[in-house]
């Protein structure tokens, strides 16, 4: 997938996310819980196809991918045990700083998605850049 499709495919994703955002505090408890769960799981497929998809070009990534691939699968797994242990809250201020918690945890993860968006940007550019200076020493070779 060229990067233009996979920037537009993001740009999309990003809008369902706010779409979806929007749209849960409308919805009743068991209806959301069905959300939640779904999301999960596909947060899962995806990291899970990363994870695959990094091993899988392990030798074209750089090595610092792979740790950054590690590591959020590390943090992915902390996050979930936290919201699974937070679940178990059963009085008004423990729900109450659960209820704070993730609401942090979510803006983090939003602060975190935006950094790698820049992050991404920089790649991109980057790319594009290396395939000019390829195109360059190209047209040097056959002058």
């Amino acid at each position: 997938m060229a990067l233009s499709d996979q920037l537009a495919s993001l740009a999309a994703r990003t809008k369902e996310l706010e779409d979806h955002a929007a749209a849960a505090k409308q919805k009743q408890k068991a209806e959301l819980q069905d959300d939640v769960k779904n999301a999960q799981d596909a947060a899962q497929a995806q990291a899970d196809s990363l994870r695959e998809s990094a091993k899988g070009r392990k030798d074209k990534l750089s090595s610092q991918w792979d740790k950054v691939q590690r590591s959020w699968s590390e943090h992915v797994d902390a996050v979930r045990k936290n919201v699974d242990d937070r679940r178990a809250a059963h009085d008004l201020k423990k729900a109450q700083r659960a209820a704070e918690s993730a609401d942090e945890d979510a803006a983090f993860a939003i602060d975190y998605a935006y950094a790698v968006i820049e992050e991404a940007e920089y790649a991109v550019l980057d790319a594009v850049l290396a395939g000019m200076d390829a195109d360059t020493a190209a047209s040097k070779v056959h002058s």
